[in-house]
């Protein structure tokens, strides 16, 4: 028989709870589920963490000012994590904090209230007794700009109440959400030739949003310490264009380099170009002449069993990523641009006695044009595609499954009254299509990553046009069901 029993690690209490079992004559350590603490939980890589976290087994406390979009099992608490006393409140009872706090958005001042809000959080950890900090930094040797130079200052501010902290210093994070990521999107699918500052040639070594999420849950258990982390390629941003164009099957983007452009004025450029929050980006621009290169990997490499991928792997991980997200999220998301994806979301009421027949109809996708409605558009559509080398036809599918091909698209689920299709082999870009039926509405919504400047002047051109056509695709649903033509 086995046997288990709570013990301390060799390690040290720092390295986490554990449980040391006994089967079949061999002794074994068994880490233990914790109660962790995310402040920034709303962000970018907090949203990341908190999932893998739950998925993991771990008990996560998600701290913000906005937490009402966290995954499902999170327990939300909306606090200023600037207010010690409530922020000590509601850290009680938690092992570790993770600290992924930052306020670029708040314009000029940010520096300064990121070093109040870190030295506030640090004091209220140390009073709830968290057993350590997880805070990710930035790389960077003595930089001169004020964001790296923040988050530099935020570490310390962090560890000044005493609190043992591990500090993940890294550069650019690829991911879709990621701000540099987007800025990164934008400039290389919108502009076939750009005008550069010699920003572009600083070196910068990044790391994959799925490569920091390891670091992270890691970090649960390693010493105390600051961590240098990256990922598996030195590079550029000029290399980072050339790659991202690769990767997302675009021309070679052409880069002239003017020296006397300065990050200041550069960022001004960038607004014409991208969508992404100014007072991020000009934060970021500014950061841009400073080396973001790992200096030492040694400590992180004995500490860490993480093996980083390079800077290609890193943004295809980072649009399938999006890909997967977008598919799962479909018919949760609302009209407008988000993260590289527009979407149109028409909601119809179903007359009553008519949902069961609008729900069975979704089943009998697949062949004909007539099923869309606006079939004339449709039509028009395909023969507009063959002139740009699409072979778009109808198909039939055996049967209306997750997987199957209908038409010029793929299930990606399907349950009663649900439906969800991902486009394949459009020329453009990529394109989902979903409906849910229930509740007296049908709700609609179709959503588009363009690929590159046609896929960006389809979307654009046709903009009036395609808000007309989904309108009547989803009327026409409802109008199939009570029997109208």
């Amino acid at each position: 028989m086995g046997w288990q029993a709570y013990a301390d690690h060799p390690l040290g209490s720092d390295a986490g709870a554990w449980l040391l079992t006994c089967d079949t004559g061999f002794l074994s350590w068994e880490r233990l589920p914790m109660i962790v603490a995310i402040a920034g939980a709303s962000g970018f890589v907090g949203r990341a963490l908190t999932a893998q976290l739950l998925g993991t087994g771990h008990d996560v406390v998600g701290l913000g000012r906005s937490v009402s979009s966290l995954p499902t099992g999170t327990r939300a608490i909306a606090v200023d994590v600037g207010d010690e006393g409530a922020t000590a409140d509601a850290l009680g009872g938690v092992e570790v904090a993770y600290y992924l706090v930052h306020s670029m958005a708040a314009g000029g001042g940010f520096r300064d209230v990121d070093l109040r809000l870190a030295t506030a959080f640090g004091r209220a950890a140390a009073q709830a007794g968290v057993g350590r900090i997880i805070y990710v930094g930035a790389l960077g040797d003595a930089p001169t700009s004020a964001h790296l130079a923040s988050r530099h200052e935020v570490g310390s501010a962090l560890a000044a109440a005493g609190v043992a902290v591990v500090e993940l210093r890294a550069a650019v994070v690829f991911g879709s959400g990621s701000i540099s990521f987007e800025m990164l999107r934008y400039l290389t699918e919108r502009l076939p030739a750009m005008v550069c500052p010699r920003w572009v040639r600083t070196r910068i070594q990044p790391i994959a949003l799925v490569d920091l999420l390891a670091y992270l849950e890691q970090s649960l258990h390693v010493a105390p310490g600051v961590y240098e982390i990256g990922g598996a390629d030195v590079t550029t941003y000029r290399e980072m264009i050339a790659a991202y164009a690769r990767v997302r099957g675009l021309r070679p983007r052409r880069i002239i380099d003017i020296p006397w452009l300065t990050p200041h004025l550069s960022s001004y450029w960038v607004d014409l170009v991208t969508p992404v929050d100014r007072s991020v980006s000009h934060a970021l621009i500014e950061s841009l002449v400073t080396e973001v290169v790992v200096v030492d990997a040694e400590p992180a490499r004995r500490a860490f069993s993480v093996t980083p991928m390079g800077v290609e792997g890193a943004l295809a991980a980072a649009l399938d990523d999006q890909d997967e997200e977008v598919t799962r999220s479909l018919l949760e998301r609302r009209d407008g641009l988000v993260d590289g994806v527009y979407s149109v979301v028409v909601d119809v009421t179903i007359p009553p006695g008519t949902e069961e027949v609008v729900v069975h109809d979704l089943g009998s996708i697949g062949g004909r044009l007539s099923w869309y409605g606006a079939a004339p558009g449709w039509m028009a559509r395909l023969v507009l595609g063959r002139l740009v080398g699409e072979r778009l036809r109808r198909r039939k599918p055996a049967a209306v499954v997750p997987g199957a091909l209908v038409d010029w698209w793929r299930i990606a689920w399907v349950e009663s009254g649900e439906l969800v299709l991902r486009s394949v082999g459009w020329f453009p870009g990529d394109a989902w299509l979903g409906y849910r039926a229930g509740q007296g509405v049908l709700h609609q919504v179709a959503a588009f990553r363009p690929r590159g400047i046609p896929g960006f002047l389809y979307w654009k051109l046709l903009a009036p046009v395609h808000r007309v056509a989904f309108d009547r695709m989803a009327r026409h649903r409802v109008m199939r069901a009570s029997g109208q033509p």
